[in-house]
């Protein structure tokens, strides 16, 4: 068919508010993966478990496995800190730890590592393999995050090629892996550790002499010299990055916006909320170097995996550009990586932080020679856990897809991508539908997504689907929908609980839980405007119960509708001689609150607003600003459980009051409510500044030098004495905000609207010390609209609007 006589048909049956019918076809037989094309380490634990990869997926023990990775920086975080973050990042729903070991953070003077305290890689990996975590450790040399000179030390930079066979580079490369893996030796897979993988080099596109495919091949070599044997070697496949076939895994990344570009507007639609039928490149990732040819990723597409390892969870703000994202600008990927054949979604980054200092500050900057200029410590990331452990709102949007692919991970992954009759042209296509399909044999998975960052959408009225499998046409729902602008989900197609087929259902699947003779339940989420149907194969119907709703025969389906989410078990199936199997299906904002773990002896759903993760057997919720807490279990704790403070300043016990909420044991607490003030005392007012300079490698605007914060604006900010666990939130309107403890500089700020928050614990004694330098109403950097400052006719504006001490409480359970 014409592609625009098709879309047109399309849109005109739409505005005549008739259904629409989107096809796919599925009945080709799904592919069959083909093995033993990498080249990878041993794969087996002590124990016997196997860890594999073939063309399409990563396998555990034989099954297809589905991960989720998330990044965290050791070094950019304080060790105290570090069991607990990694304990909140599994609880998150992650179950790979990724995390760079930047060479200058360790040898800033040749031939004096530091491996110590904030630079202990070993602790690291130990905590987070007690967590529950696997590992994959960064490598390097080049890093990039951010760094000065992408991590590799001065002394190296001045002295020698770099990211070369140079010999003498790569007698030190070899050095530094051999203390990488002096530091995880006994930690590896095959040992029975959690490290799993490595990475070697990043955005590697370099293509001269002693360059390209043979400088990866040479870092491998130098790894596994070094006893460096794991199961994965992975690469970076974006940015026409070159490596050699075969002997490593390529992973690949999307960003929702470009805060390295050097416009000062909104970008064009992002490829990244596209649908990709015929190639794993994402558009401009960020890399420092430019490819004069193309890479190797897309040539390789038949014989590696689509893994993922740098889909942003956050942005890093830059001097040039200080892009704000949402929630749904970050989750609305999810759906659409899926739905494109991701097998392992990786994050950059999942935990901010900030940077330490040495000799020299240690971000990437226009002084030192950098594309970007970024702040000298903060490396916040907008990151779904911020460098003081608070939980931001994305996290709540991104935990239900987690789950799912924690539960349902290995029938997806084996799945393959169908493309739809009609796709958008291009990312700028707004108007038709995206979606996707991903099956094996009559079994699928639909991805849907009608997100795009900073563009409206149109809403999609009256729409069904219709796909093709090998077993027959499957048509549904039963009752045309509406995709609103924003929508994105996950629906499933002939899914299989437990003996029982699910035909479809216009809710999420997020989680299976075993409860032995109570039977099996399965979670879904409600997706948000649309009513839920949930369909049974037709001989199915005399063993439903569904209390409050209905249940019609249509096209040889028993449809349920009528379902009213909630805490309330939506359907019951009985099963002869079994235990019966429930369908909970929770609201959008039940599903986005809730964790599935371990608890008193067994895997239990726990729904709380609150920040949620489980410690020394304990559930533990943490709560910024508010006394109360609430959260409700599933299925019912066997005893009364007991509550009581777990942080400073007291950590007496707290009264539970238990009550129902459906099918959940619902419990309520309150701490010793705590008020605090911060005490503000101007110092300095600001003096006028200078036009912002334009240059650097990128001909954009850079960071000032540090001369022109003499005419920065101050303040001195004395905080509450004895309120240590709270924090401290900066609203300063200018263009970059720096604190102090006297002369020591604590954390720095570019304005953009988004708030600049710091644990008091890390404050030190003393009075703070803020200073702002000025933004002048003509810097040409792009800030989004709603952090655009009024600058009331002026110049110039540096404001110091107000501080505010959130105090932090923490709740620990017993069961």
């Amino acid at each position: 068919m014409n592609r625009a006589y098709a879309l047109s048909v399309l849109l005109a049956a739409g505005m005549a508010n008739a259904e629409t019918l989107l096809r796919i076809d599925a009945s080709a037989p799904a592919k069959t993966p083909l093995e033993n094309k990498l080249q990878m380490g041993t794969s087996a634990s002590p124990s016997g478990v196997k860890l594999g990869v073939n063309s399409q997926y990563l396998t555990r023990d034989g099954k297809p496995w589905l991960p989720v990775m998330g990044e965290f920086h050791y070094t950019r975080t304080p060790p105290a800190e570090w069991d607990t973050e990694l304990r909140k990042m599994k609880a998150a729903g992650i179950d790979i730890v990724a995390t760079y070991v930047i060479w200058n953070h360790h040898e800033p003077r040749d031939g004096q590592f530091d491996w110590k305290g904030q630079r202990d890689l070993r602790r690291f990996v130990q905590l987070a393999g007690k967590a529950g975590l696997e590992v994959v450790v960064r490598m390097g040399p080049w890093v990039h995050a951010e760094v000065r000179y992408g991590g590799i030390p001065d002394w190296v930079v001045n002295a020698m090629p770099t990211r070369s066979n140079d010999p003498q580079y790569l007698r030190h490369a070899d050095r530094l892996y051999q203390q990488i893996a002096a530091q995880i030796k006994g930690l590896l897979w095959k040992d029975g550790g959690p490290v799993v993988g490595v990475q070697l080099e990043n955005e590697y596109n370099l293509d001269g002499p002693g360059e390209g495919a043979a400088h990866i091949s040479a870092l491998k070599e130098l790894a596994r010299k070094a006893g460096v044997d794991v199961p994965l070697y992975t690469v970076t496949g974006w940015d026409q990055t070159v490596y050699p076939s075969g002997e490593v895994t390529p992973v690949f990344g999307g960003y929702p916006d470009e805060p390295w570009a050097v416009s000062t507007r909104e970008l064009p639609p992002k490829e990244t909320y596209a649908f990709r039928f015929d190639s794993r490149v994402s558009g401009d990732l960020g890399a420092q170097t430019k490819a004069r040819g193309k890479g190797t990723a897309d040539s390789d597409m038949e014989t590696t995996p689509f893994l993922g390892a740098e889909y942003g969870a956050g942005l890093p703000f830059m001097y040039r550009r200080r892009t704000v994202v949402s929630p749904d600008d970050i989750a609305s990927m999810l759906p659409v990586q899926l739905g494109s054949g991701v097998n392992l979604i990786g994050y950059y980054m999942f935990h901010g932080g900030r940077n330490p200092m040495d000799l020299t500050s240690l971000e990437e900057s226009s002084l030192s020679g950098g594309y970007n200029d970024t702040p000298m410590i903060s490396y916040d990331f907008q990151a779904p856990l911020g460098p003081d452990g608070q939980q931001r709102p994305v996290l709540a949007k991104l935990r239900p897809y987690h789950l799912f692919m924690r539960d349902f991970g290995d029938r997806l992954a084996p799945m393959t991508v169908r493309k739809p009759e009609l796709t958008p042209t291009g990312p700028e296509d707004l108007a038709t539908p995206r979606f996707a399909l991903r099956s094996k044999g009559d079994s699928a998975f639909l991805f849907v997504s009608n997100h795009v960052r900073q563009y409206a959408m149109p809403a999609h009225k009256q729409l069904r689907f219709s796909v093709q499998l090998p077993g027959g046409t499957k048509t549904f729902p039963r009752r045309p929908v509406d995709v609103a602008d924003g929508s994105y989900f996950i629906w499933p197609v002939n899914m299989d609980l437990d003996g029982t087929r699910l035909s479809y259902a216009t809710a999420q699947p997020v989680a299976r839980l075993d409860n032995g003779k109570a039977g099996i339940t399965y979670v879904f989420a409600a997706s948000a405007g649309v009513p839920v149907e949930l369909a049974f194969e037709g001989g199915a119907a005399d063993r439903l119960s569904a209390p409050g709703a209905r249940i019609v025969k249509a096209d040889g389906d028993a449809v349920v509708e009528g379902i009213t989410p909630g805490t309330g078990a939506a359907v019951t199936i009985q099963r002869a001689q079994k235990p019966p199997v429930t369908l909970l299906v929770l609201t959008p904002q039940q599903a986005e609150s809730m964790t599935v773990e371990q608890f008193a002896g067994q895997r239990r759903l726990v729904l709380s607003a609150q920040q949620t993760w489980y410690e020394g057997g304990a559930l533990r919720l943490r709560s910024d600003g508010d006394a109360a807490f609430r959260f409700a279990v599933y299925p019912a704790l066997p005893k009364a459980p007991t509550a009581a403070a777990a942080s400073a300043p007291s950590k007496s016990g707290a009264a539970l009051r238990a009550s129902t909420d459906g099918v959940f044991q619902a419990f309520e607490a309150r701490l010793p409510e705590r008020r605090a003030e911060a005490k503000i005392t101007p110092l300095r007012e600001a003096k006028n500044v200078g036009p912002v300079v334009v240059g650097g490698l990128a001909r954009a605007a850079i960071q000032p030098i540090p001369e022109a914060f003499r005419n920065a604006a101050a303040w001195r900010i004395d905080l509450p004495q004895g309120e240590k666990n709270a924090l401290v939130e900066l609203d300063f309107v200018g263009d970059i905000g720096r604190l102090f403890n006297g002369t020591r500089m604590l954390d720095d700020w570019y304005y953009s609207g988004y708030g600049w928050q710091y644990a008091a614990a890390h404050a030190g004694t003393g009075p703070l010390t803020l200073s702002v330098l000025p933004l002048r109403a003509d810097a040409p950097i792009y800030l989004p609209k709603e952090g655009r400052p009024d600058f009331g006719g002026k110049q110039q504006v540096a404001a110091l609007r107000g501080v505010k001490v959130t105090p932090v409480y923490t709740l620990a359970v017993q069961p």
